[in-house]
C-alpha cells in the first residue's frame, strides 16, 4: 500500500527559532530519496508504509541527540494504486478550480 504521509516535527524546548531542527529534519527527509514536499507548517513525504514511518524516526532520533520535548503530529492517506500522489492530489484540485 502506498502511503502519502504528512508532517510536523520540531523541539519545544529549544525557544522560538526552530529553523536549525527543522532544517535538520528535512536533510534527513532530503537524503531518503523519497518524493517530498516541504512547506511552512509540515513536509509531505511518499513511500511505502514502513519506508514512510522508518524516515519519520530517523527525524525524531536525531532530534533526540539535543532535545529533551519533541512535538510530532502525523498524517497518513494509505491507498492501494500508483505512486505519485504527491502531484497528482494536488493537481485534481487545480482542474476544478
Amino acid at each position: 500500500m502506498s502511503a502519502v504521509l504528512d508532517f510536523s516535527i520540531f523541539p519545544l524546548d529549544k525557544g522560538d527559532s526552530l529553523s536549525e531542527y527543522v532544517a535538520r529534519a528535512v536533510r534527513i527527509i532530503k537524503e531518503s530519496g523519497l518524493p517530498y514536499v516541504f512547506s511552512p507548517m509540515s513536509t509531505s513525504v511518499e513511500g511505502e508504509w514502513d519506508e514512510v514511518m522508518a524516515l519519520v524516526t530517523r527525524c525524531k532520533d536525531a532530534l533526540a541527540k539535543d532535545c529533551h520535548r519533541i512535538h510530532v503530529v502525523i498524517r497518513v492517506d494509505l491507498r492501494d494504486g500508483p505512486s505519485g500522489r504527491l502531484q497528482s492530489k494536488v493537481r485534481a484540485v487545480e482542474e476544478k478550480l
